[in-house]
């Protein structure tokens, strides 16, 4: 875990109806001291939304050549490239490159996001996932999470309804494709 880092538990129950996914989980993130809690907050929706066997955090911020998030198969291949935040054209081409299936997961504004990868080269952009979720809901989460943290993740035909700490929330889950 990288030094200087804040460690946080979530206590997660998943269940993805629309992928058939339930589970229980116990997450120990460490939140860099330069990872704003928002972006934090991503990297563990994209964990749980794309939760899956072989599903793992990556290096992240301190790990440069690793997504926040990314899955390997059972011969440690590199199945799945999940990005947070606002990543530049290269780093989506080179996960696309690198993986099967490449999404990113932002907390920002997904058109900005999406604008900043126009014209650039991605490899197999039509296939690459920009995920992204109501105005404010990134926020509302953020500000309920504590060090330890109990959390209650339901995905039911497109819409996510979470209870964090106690306070419930709910949000659409929006996509487009890079290309």
């Amino acid at each position: 875990m990288a030094s200087g880092a804040t460690i946080h538990t979530f206590e997660v129950q998943l269940s993805d109806v629309d992928r058939g996914v339930y589970e229980q989980l116990t997450l120990k993130v460490a939140q860099h001291p330069s990872e704003t809690v928002q972006f934090m907050t991503t990297r563990v929706l994209a964990l749980c939304l794309e939760h899956e066997e072989g599903i793992a955090f990556g290096g992240g911020i301190s790990g440069g050549d690793e997504p926040a998030v990314l899955v390997r198969d059972r011969t440690g291949a590199l199945v799945a490239w999940i990005e947070v935040g606002a990543p530049d054209a290269e780093r989506v081409h080179r996960g696309s490159m690198a993986a099967e299936r490449t999404a990113v997961y932002t907390h920002r504004d997904p058109e900005r996001v999406a604008a900043r990868w126009s014209g650039k080269r991605i490899h197999r952009a039509e296939d690459v996932r920009l995920v992204w979720f109501d105005a404010g809901f990134v926020d509302a989460v953020a500000e309920a999470i504590t060090r330890r943290t109990a959390m209650s993740v339901s995905v039911t035909e497109g819409e996510l309804y979470l209870e964090v700490n106690g306070t419930t929330l709910s949000s659409s889950i929006h996509e487009r494709r890079a290309g």
